[in-house]
């Protein structure tokens, strides 16, 4: 049976599946040859999936030719006509999703837009309105794609959004206790991994942001509601610093040498945390979360990509890491 991360990790990578395929097409287009490596960290997976995602194009008839050597990768058959990419109503809007999330001004992300377009045109009229509304609710705090979370559901609390539509549903909180909500959702947003709803909670009369993960049946009311004022002008600054500010019982700073994107790319499972630039090629990862052993195992991670890094951490965390230290200089 695999561990916990390793399911997620698979279930999310099959999640994104339809989106990456689309992306992938796109990157090949986009130049001549790309070495797998490089493909590979583009579209934020490991070569095995990439060679996987690879064959997947070939069995839909796309020819897809591999370059040998030591920078090794992949290149489209010269002078083919690409066949289409047949999509089911929530492929499609899964598709969408991940592309969304990906928009903004690197190549890879150059290549999102130009496939969020392709698809635009594509889509049969039902799924135009819902595919304008998730573009308009949605803000990627992170470039890195989210996937925990339903398709179906992101479509629908987009259009909520899109509509000013008051929304009900249950929430389970970290502590694993729930209540019943009634929102006003204000915008969609994404962060590391993961999706968000911001919106302003009208039992609590407060502005509050909910992991969509964690919502059971959402539900439009169909009342209407008139927009309010954001508590703040960026929504994706608004989550970043209340998820920051949050009363989580373990927290962890580390910085490493390298961009985060880099850092991202190379992680296994979304952080309980956010990733930031320090430099040009450093950037600072902060953790919070209510386990000292899943921060435990996340600062081990992250601290295994580069060979030198900063720590700011509990002196409880510090002895988890040296026991630990101690016992793999055993072996």
């Amino acid at each position: 049976m695999l561990p916990e991360a390793e399911r997620v990790t698979e279930k999310m990578t099959r999640q994104d599946m339809p989106t990456r395929l689309l992306r992938l097409l796109s990157l090949l287009q986009s130049r001549a040859e790309w070495p797998g490596g490089e493909l590979a960290a583009k579209l934020g997976v490991t070569t095995r999936t990439l060679r996987r995602d690879v064959e997947r194009l070939r069995n839909l008839d796309y020819v897809v030719e591999a370059t040998t050597g030591v920078f090794g990768g992949y290149r489209l058959g010269s002078g083919q006509k690409l066949p289409p990419l047949h999509l089911d109503d929530d492929e499609a809007i899964a598709v969408a999703a991940g592309l969304v999330t990906g928009a903004g001004g690197s190549l890879a992300e150059d290549a999102s837009m130009r496939a969020l377009a392709k698809l635009k045109r594509l889509l049969p009229t039902r799924l135009r309105p819902r595919l304008a509304a998730m573009t308009n609710a949605t803000a990627a705090v992170s470039p890195r794609a989210a996937a925990r979370a339903e398709p179906a559901v992101i479509a629908r609390l987009a259009l909520c959004c899109s509509e000013r539509e008051l929304v009900t549903f249950s929430y389970r909180k970290r502590s694993g206790a729930t209540s019943t909500r009634r929102v006003e959702p204000s915008n969609l947003l994404t962060l590391e991994g993961l999706w968000y709803l911001l919106g302003f909670d009208v039992e609590r009369q407060d502005w509050r942001v909910f992991r969509i993960d964690r919502m059971e049946q959402p539900t439009s009311t169909g009342h209407r509601f008139v927009p309010r004022g954001l508590p703040a002008g960026d929504p994706a600054a608004y989550l970043a610093q209340s998820l920051m500010n949050a009363p989580y019982r373990y927290r962890a700073q580390i910085t490493v040498p390298l961009p985060a994107e880099s850092v991202r790319a190379r992680l296994f499972a979304p952080i309980p945390g956010v990733i930031t630039d320090a430099g040009p090629d450093r950037c600072t990862v902060r953790l919070s979360t209510e386990n000292a052993e899943v921060i435990t195992q996340y600062i081990v991670a992250i601290g295994a990509l580069t060979e030198e890094f900063e720590l700011d951490a509990c002196e409880e965390i510090r002895a988890r890491l040296r026991a630990l230290g101690s016992r793999f200089s055993l072996v």
